[in-house]
């Protein structure tokens, strides 16, 4: 594997704890800037938004220049918003910087899972996907406990610029380790894109790729549906401690990683087995999460479970969507980052919902549970037009 690959997922890692470290620090900017709750939590839905919009437009707006200038400019964007996010007393300045970092988040991001996948031969593409996206589940075990630490010590902003010193290493790697050319062979010549952006978008919106981007979506937004509110159901509901919170989300995490180190392994020769096996899995798993909710050891074992298989079956759906779109260089891992983010900004919205309606804490893993349910439908109507149509599904 290039180490260059690696390097792509040292920079996820430190935008994964940016995305998903405020879960953390909200009450915390909600004191300091003199805002409600709810205003704070409203950085989350800027970032979210700007992730969903970003990945097709940051694409667009970067698809002839060199991968590596794609990638340092995103990157420089992001520490640098970072920086004044530190830096700034205005909520609306902040709130600013959250939707600009999305904007480079989704943009690298876009551009990092295509760069991945060309440096390596078709039997290591699914475990270079699995390298990148590891960076996120890295941040969920390391990052994101890591920056409630510092929030806790010394303040939300300390958070802030950890994530953005992170990001230095990252910047330096990519410039010296990372080819300039369109496949990753050294050249230094700009991005050429064989296909008109409207042939791509034809490509994307096509009845093959459709399923999968909407798979994709739901898959993500069953996960972070109740990962978002796990703290409730742990403190509320399974009766325990404050303290069992990051350690909880820290198994979680633990899980997501083997499940994207697995999926990384297998992903190349059996994409449609781990989809197929890790959403059934996966509703029954958090169907199994909402009935015995009451029970901390069930908890604490179905816990990193769910990880495990929420994150392999990602993995594993975004490594059949870029095979599937061969013929979208440019919007295929912006694609995948669009539905990614669009999963993570419905799926707690969803879940928030159903607790506003006071249906209980458990309510928004049933939510997770009937989302998984709606994917498997989507799925198996995907596969009946197959069927009826005589093409036969080899992805």
């Amino acid at each position: 594997m290039p180490f260059a690959v690696y390097v792509l997922g040292l920079a996820v890692f430190a935008q994964g704890t940016s995305e998903f470290m405020l879960s953390g620090l909200v009450s915390s900017i909600a004191a300091d800037l003199g805002v409600s709750l709810a205003a704070a939590g409203l950085l989350t839905s800027a970032f979210a938004v700007g992730m969903v919009l970003g990945a097709p437009l940051m694409a667009l707006a970067g698809r002839t220049w060199p991968r590596r200038r794609a990638l340092l400019f995103f990157l420089a964007v992001f520490v640098a918003v970072h920086i004044a996010g530190a830096l700034t007393p205005s909520y609306g300045v902040l709130l600013a910087t959250r939707f600009v970092g999305a904007l480079a988040n989704a943009g690298f991001w876009a551009v990092a899972l295509t760069a991945a996948v060309t440096m390596v031969p078709d039997r290591l593409k699914g475990r270079a996907t699995a390298v990148v996206v590891g960076g996120v589940t890295i941040a969920c075990v390391v990052g994101v406990p890591a920056g409630a630490v510092l929030g806790e010590r010394w303040g939300w902003r300390a958070a802030f610029w950890a994530v953005a010193l992170v990001s230095l290493p990252a910047f330096a790697a990519i410039l010296r380790s990372l080819p300039g050319g369109v496949r990753g062979d050294g050249e230094a010549a700009p991005v050429r894109n064989e296909l008109r952006v409207r042939d791509e978008l034809r490509v994307l919106t096509g009845p093959r790729l459709r399923p999968t981007l909407l798979t994709m979506a739901l898959v993500q937004g069953a996960t972070f549906c109740a990962f978002s509110y796990l703290e409730p159901l742990l403190t509320r509901t399974t009766g325990l401690g404050a303290a069992w919170v990051p350690a909880a989300l820290a198994l979680f995490g633990a899980g997501a990683f083997l499940g994207v180190t697995v999926a990384g392994r297998y992903a190349d020769r059996r994409a449609a087995a781990l989809v197929a096996y890790g959403m059934v899995a996966l509703a029954l798993g958090w169907s199994a999460l909402a009935l015995t909710a009451g029970r901390p050891v069930a908890v604490l074992v179905l816990i990193p479970l769910l990880g495990l298989l929420a994150f392999g079956t990602g993995t594993a759906l975004i490594t059949r969507l870029l095979g599937q779109a061969a013929g979208a260089p440019t919007l295929a891992g912006a694609s995948a980052t669009a539905a990614f983010n669009l999963g993570a900004a419905v799926g707690p919205w969803a879940g928030g919902l159903a607790l506003d309606a006071g249906l209980g804490h458990r309510a928004p893993v049933w939510v997770s549970a009937a989302l998984m349910g709606l994917a498997l439908v989507v799925a198996g109507a995907r596969r009946a037009a197959v069927a009826v149509s005589g093409v036969r599904v080899t992805e």
